[in-house]
């Protein structure tokens, strides 16, 4: 067996090959060094410099605490002036309030109590009914429900013309276009769709679906403008918008809610260019078209604002909570002027609308019942019962003749307060109806003599 190979000898014996690796291993771990005191020399001054520039710009501890200070004077400053702004507001308000509504009516002849009828009954729906609207011809009602339907009805022979089944439930939102040749609805689907309407009742509708209107949240009301080109929408985000309807292009949209926008209306005249909302911020707000601002805000109410509806002149609209009020607004004054309620009144308003006078004030309760208020007076002079659930919606007909209610009873009701109405005349029986036309007979006939 060999020996193990003898350690490489340091002996002046040793190769000229290993002297010369030696000799460069050495010069390496010299340049190594050099280059390590080189860099440690950089990064000293580079941490150096960093630091003297942190310590110059940082500001010293008494000047960061003066400038917190400063910047909370500043805040409490613009605090106490825009508490002084809505201070001079009030009192600007206060002007111009000269005169209670209660004095007014005063001198006005009281309307005394009157009895209402329901005169028709819709049935059709399979679940609540959510919204309902008038056709212009004051005889077609559109309406919508729970049940994913909107139903396009004859009020006078309460015969469906039309159904279509829209891909969600919860149809919150339904109207009719102002030429009665279409009809808008949405709801959980976040869009507003409108099915143009035919004579064809047999035609399929959801095949002519146009989607308009497109939220990021769910659709609470719609209304077609003066046109059948634009529609106005509110939504659970926030806002409202105004479409067209043929691109389905945003044309304005109104942000100013800072909650979901239950409910919207349109200013009745044909050259208005503002609508009111309301929402679960409390707020009643009234808006310019053109220019998406909001030009009055009112809030008075003490819980959501479920529905708003403009004074047949224009000049005023009223509200309804579940605060179990109503209130009347007066733009001009710019500030409420009437309240509709009573101790006994505990349950939310769900719907309002105005008799076509403007001096009666209708609306819909979650107790199942409809109160109508003397506008004037602030008084109540009728209550109509006959729904077994809340009342959701509520509608006067374009003549003022007759309203729509609906409710959770997945029914609508119309009823009608007028002796001669149409719809209680067709109610009649044929004895009774022609005992009144020869009645009218024989009157027309002495006053020709």
């Amino acid at each position: 067996m060999q020996d193990p190979l003898p350690p490489p000898s340091s002996s002046s014996s040793a190769s000229p090959a290993c002297d010369v690796i030696t000799s460069a291993v050495h010069s390496a771990s010299c340049l190594s060094a050099v280059d390590r005191r080189r860099t440690n020399t950089y990064t000293h001054t580079h941490t150096h410099i960093h630091t003297h520039i942190y310590l110059y710009m940082r500001p010293p501890p008494g000047a960061m605490a003066t400038q917190e200070l400063q910047i909370n004077e500043s805040l409490a400053h613009l605090k106490t002036e825009s508490e002084s702004l809505k201070t001079k507001l009030e009192e600007e308000r206060a002007k111009l309030h000269d005169v209670e509504l209660h004095q007014v009516a005063e001198k006005v002849e009281g309307l005394g109590q009157f009895v209402m009828k329901t005169r028709r009954t819709l049935k059709g729906h399979g679940n609540k009914v959510l919204c309902m609207d008038w056709c212009k011809d004051k005889r077609r009602i559109v309406s919508s429900s729970q049940d994913g339907k909107v139903i396009v009805w004859d009020a006078f022979t309460t015969n469906k013309e039309h159904a279509v089944t829209m891909p969600c439930t919860w149809v919150m939102a339904c109207a009719y276009a102002p030429s009665g040749c279409a009809v808008a609805c949405g709801g959980l689907d976040n869009k507003c769709s409108v099915y143009p309407l035919s004579l064809d009742k047999n035609e399929n509708l959801a095949a002519k679906k146009k989607s308009v209107a497109m939220h990021t949240n769910y659709l609470s009301a719609c209304s077609f403008t003066n046109s059948d080109m634009q529609i106005l929408t509110s939504s659970g985000d926030g806002t409202c918008a105004l479409w067209d309807v043929e691109s389905g292009q945003l044309l304005q949209s109104f942000h100013g809610h800072a909650a979901d926008v239950l409910c919207l209306d349109l200013a009745p005249s044909e050259t208005g260019n503002t609508f009111v909302s309301g929402g679960c911020d409390k707020k009643a707000n009234v808006w310019d078209m053109r220019s998406g601002q909001c030009i009055q805000s009112f809030e008075t109410h003490e819980s959501d604002i479920n529905s708003v509806r403009y004074y047949p002149s224009g000049d005023a609209f009223a509200s309804g909570s579940d605060d179990a009020t109503c209130r009347l607004y007066d733009l001009r004054a710019d500030r409420e002027v009437a309240i509709y309620s009573k101790e006994s009144i505990i349950f939310g308003v769900s719907s309002v609308d105005f008799s076509l006078s403007g001096r009666l004030l209708f609306g819909g309760y979650n107790d199942y019942t409809i109160n109508v208020w003397d506008v004037l007076k602030g008084t109540r002079v009728s209550i109509l019962f006959g729904h077994e659930n809340r009342v959701s919606t509520l509608r006067v007909s374009p003549d003022g003749t007759a309203f729509c209610t609906g409710s959770w009873d997945h029914t609508l009701r119309v009823s009608s307060s007028f002796s001669f109405s149409l719809f209680s005349v067709i109610s009649l029986s044929p004895e009774v109806l022609l005992t009144h036309c020869v009645f009218f007979f024989f009157f027309f006939l002495q006053i020709w003599a």
